[in-house]
């Protein structure tokens, strides 16, 4: 079978769609990636085909980041932080109309197109011109439910959820419109995550259902439509591995700090902080540097800089971990059975932050709050045994990756083979 795989985003956003897609490959399908430009190198080092999809995705994370620290400091003055949502948005709804007009022809003729979270309605229109089925792979619970938010009560939560849901078809409805004019279709009639359910479509759960506790539950009623199937993720292993284990054994468990793709704005005030603040707590720190350059901050004995790791081998050699909150960070900390705190930039991220909170195996703050005192309070927090324990427990609960891969690929396969036979 064929299968097209489209995914934008940071490398965060892009892995789970590169995982699924090389098993589907390593079972003898042809599989084609869409990727944006400055991640095809990551696609075609595990052996698949990718063409670009989108711009290079570094061109607008500081936009990102500046956006979101502003909206946590500013949320009240509405019309600017609507100004600044639409001046961050504008490169990515510039491109809506050429991403759209390159995924068609790699689109056309595929058993199955698959899409992550970003431009999902991008996907949809593309997959209703070619009369392809479609599948989503979802890493958070995006769609609506009462479980997101556990400090409001249920009927709420879907209420704001629901808002979201237009709110965000508000904001690409005019490229929306244009795209599928341009392809020839009808005018769609609403947020597309009614459309994918209308239809009966599958939406992969990329992320373990124990971290949203009642969520399956909730969603049971389904039919097997949003299936939850763990965190997909490479486990590549890095040149760095060794090295970091070596240093990890010359001493003390360290904490481990990362940041992912989103540039930490000054490097040398973050270092300064993580290693003051560790300092204070007596525990060594590992920082790994993700896409912000720390070559020119000052060195400190009891912090060592790294690049890319690989966290299934790193973090469950260290007393505890603290980065932003991406999914698939916040998912290999807690497979590994430590704590966490996340220190979140976006929106998304506050998600993550509020359910390792809501389990008690980890702390969240905004990562613009974050100072030097706030983080000695937090390490001191989750460095208690309590959430070692409750750490511990729940990572053992956790879906191993090959085990969420091997299921992702299954599910994909069954939904192109029933789709077919239609």
């Amino acid at each position: 079978m064929k299968f097209v795989l489209a995914f934008y985003g940071t490398r965060g956003d892009v892995e789970p769609g590169i995982a699924v897609g090389r098993e589907l490959l390593n079972r003898g399908h042809d599989v084609q990636m869409a990727v944006p430009p400055d991640l095809i190198g990551s696609a075609e080092a595990v052996g698949l085909m990718a063409v670009e999809y989108g711009p290079d995705t570094r061109a607008w994370l500081e936009n990102t980041r500046d956006f979101w620290g502003y909206f946590f400091r500013n949320f009240w003055r509405v019309r600017d932080v609507r100004r600044f949502l639409q001046e961050s948005r504008g490169p990515g709804l510039r491109a809506w109309g050429a991403m759209s007009r390159a995924l068609v022809p790699v689109a056309g003729g595929a058993d199955l197109l698959v899409t992550g979270v970003s431009y999902e309605e991008l996907v949809f229109d593309v997959a209703e011109y070619c009369d392809v089925p479609l599948a989503t792979v979802l890493w958070y619970p995006m769609r609506v439910n009462g479980k997101l938010l556990p400090n409001l009560p249920e009927p709420v939560v879907r209420s704001v959820m629901k808002v979201g849901e237009w709110l965000i078809w508000r904001g690409v409805k005019k490229e929306v419109g244009a795209a599928r004019r341009e392809l020839g279709l009808a005018r769609a009639a609403g947020p597309v995550p009614g459309r994918i359910a209308d239809r009966e479509l599958l939406e992969i759960q990329a992320y373990d259902d124990a971290l949203f506790p009642g969520l399956a539950d909730e969603w049971a009623g389904w039919g097997g439509q949003r299936p939850f199937v763990g965190t997909l993720t490479l486990e590549l292993p890095t040149e760095a591995d060794s090295d970091v284990m070596s240093w990890i054994a010359a001493g003390t468990p360290p904490i481990c700090f990362g940041f992912g793709s989103i540039p930490v704005e000054s490097p040398a005030d973050m270092i300064e902080m993580i290693a003051g603040a560790c300092a204070q707590v007596g525990e060594r720190a590992l920082l790994c540097a993700g896409w912000t350059d720390f070559s020119d901050v000052p060195p400190f004995d009891h912090v060592k800089v790294v690049g890319a790791v690989n966290y299934a081998t790193i973090f469950p050699s260290c007393r505890a971990v603290v980065h932003h909150g991406g999914a698939g960070t916040t998912a290999a900390g807690l497979r590994a059975g430590v704590p966490t705190l996340i220190l979140y930039m976006a929106d998304v991220q506050m998600i993550w932050g509020t359910a390792v909170k809501r389990l008690k195996v980890g702390a969240t703050r905004k990562f613009a709050a974050a100072t030097e005192k706030t983080l000695v309070k937090d390490l001191r927090t989750i460095l208690a045994p309590e959430y070692r324990a409750r750490a511990r427990e729940l990572g053992g609960r956790m879906i191993r990756p090959a085990d969420s891969v091997t299921t992702a690929a299954d599910l994909l396969e069954d939904f192109a083979r029933r789709r077919r036979v239609r």
